[in-house]
């Protein structure tokens, strides 16, 4: 049983309210889209999964047996019935928390009870917006959010290079009450490995790396004689190389004994390729801990200080901190997670030395300051840049993948960035050079939440037309 506030409880009297001034359709499908949204728009998730078994040939899509996806979405109410026969409805439907519509489609067997065969949810792409109409709803979404406690973090909007909205919300650090502020660093996890690929590239354009020489030439002592041999830089840059993942039992039993590179490989270098490499893509935090161990070698610096000198320092960015050592780290924002409990909670620990795959601190303005030295060719040539930022391969949940780089369309716009999760952290970098907006989002909390409000942000920026106008 879920415990719900009186204004959820309100808006959902209001949707069976509207339900009722609905003419009853004789329609089976109709019916059964109505009884599911009352049951999951409801107080009783057990009664709701009830319904889900006895109504159900199979189990909804997963997202509608995750309740952390009710509270994200706040429920939908029923806009309007597009088309429908006996066995099958057309709908739009609008998430409560947000204006974002989806057309869903339920299809039911033709005999009695008439079970729902399929439950398909479509995103509806929303219109895009004037910056002034984007900035309002924005400011808005994000009040609601933080009033919520759905968020805590920093948000950045760029306009060809300059800030046309920064905003912190929430608290950094909530038991001694410090609020987040634009200066307050974030932790990065996987935005790293956009600065590992340039670094990895910039060593390219120097001539001490080609990027489809296998890793064995730059690490003969390799312990794996199939990886060192098979695996080239490229595929490690695209998550192609089937280097497989650290995160396990074996990762949290040596945590603290991982301080460099080398030591990873140690204990995980040993394995073979999970599958044939350049076959397929499987991303891998592991892959980019050996391009770190390359870069340690051929750079003639170690990896924290080639980055340092060779990606920040160009970019101009001053708040960054990629390697804390084991010293605190100050104006940090700590990150909360309800993993575990129902309650946010902190696991903050000593920092620990991360790697080319994930680690650091950051605020949103030095990542707005990367993204300009990005597009404005300072770290790279426009031609190392386009194939940085290019999707070499696909992506299992869209897009994708670069070399260290995500690229996607969203409402008809192309961008590229990556993103960083993990319990209590969920940050997004999105760059979209035809309409010249960057968009930082840096949240301190579990996700999806961040990137929620990252790709909420993009699909109702301005059209490029309107843009350069």
């Amino acid at each position: 049983m879920r415990q719900r506030g009186w204004m959820f409880s309100l808006r959902l009297s209001f949707a069976l309210v509207s339900f009722a001034q609905t003419p009853p359709s004789t329609h089976s499908a109709s019916q059964q889209l109505k009884n599911w949204l009352a049951a999951y728009d409801g107080t009783d998730w057990e009664g709701y999964l009830a319904l889900v078994r006895k109504s159900f040939v199979t189990e909804p899509e997963p997202m509608f047996r995750y309740p952390p996806f009710l509270d994200l979405t706040g429920g939908f109410t029923l806009k309007k019935i597009e088309a429908e026969t006996a066995t099958r409805v057309k709908a739009l439907i609008q998430e409560r928390n947000t204006d974002q519509m989806a057309r869903i489609v339920v299809e039911v067997e033709m005999a009695e009870p008439h079970r729902i065969v399929k439950l398909h949810p479509e995103p509806v792409a929303p219109p895009h917006l004037n910056e002034k109409e984007l900035i309002d709803r924005t400011r808005q979404l994000l009040h609601d959010m933080t009033s919520a406690d759905k968020f805590s973090g920093a948000v950045l909007v760029a306009k060809n290079g300059q800030s046309v909205f920064a905003q912190a919300y929430g608290f950094a650090d909530r038991e001694h009450h410090i609020p987040n502020s634009l200066d307050t660093r974030f932790g990065m996890a996987s935005m790293t490995k956009m600065f590992t690929a340039v670094a990895t590239l910039q060593l390219v354009k120097a001539g001490k790396l080609k990027l489809d020489d296998p890793i064995g030439k730059y690490l003969p002592d390799y312990p794996n004689r199939e990886v060192a041999s098979e695996v080239t830089i490229r595929q490690l840059l695209s998550h192609t190389g089937g280097t497989g993942d650290f995160f396990g039992p074996e990762f949290n039993t040596h945590l603290r004994e991982l301080h460099t590179h080398e030591d990873y490989i140690h204990l995980f270098g040993s394995r073979p390729p999970r599958f044939e490499p350049g076959t397929r893509f499987e991303y891998s935090n592991y892959g980019f801990v050996i391009l770190g161990a390359v870069i340690d070698r051929v750079s003639g610096q170690n990896y924290f200080d080639y980055v340092r000198d060779h990606v920040y320092t160009p970019a101009g960015m001053t708040k960054e901190l990629l390697d804390p050592g084991n010293q605190l780290v100050p104006d940090v924002a700590l990150g909360y997670t309800k993993r575990g409990g129902s309650t946010w909670h902190t696991d903050a620990a000593s920092p620990f030395r991360g790697t080319a795959a994930g680690s650091g601190y950051i605020t949103v303005g030095d990542l707005l300051r990367f993204a300009n030295a990005l597009e404005d060719n300072k770290l790279l040539d426009a031609h190392d840049t386009d194939l940085l930022t290019t999707g070499h391969v696909a992506m299992p949940m869209g897009g994708h993948y670069g070399y260290g780089f995500e690229e996607f369309t969203l409402n008809g716009l192309r961008c590229f960035g990556h993103g960083g999760l993990g319990p209590g952290l969920d940050d997004n970098l999105k760059i979209c050079p035809a309409a010249g907006y960057v968009v930082v989002v840096l949240a301190n909390m579990d996700p999806p939440n961040g990137q929620r409000i990252s790709s909420f942000i993009v699909s109702r920026l301005p059209e490029p037309q309107s843009v350069r106008q």
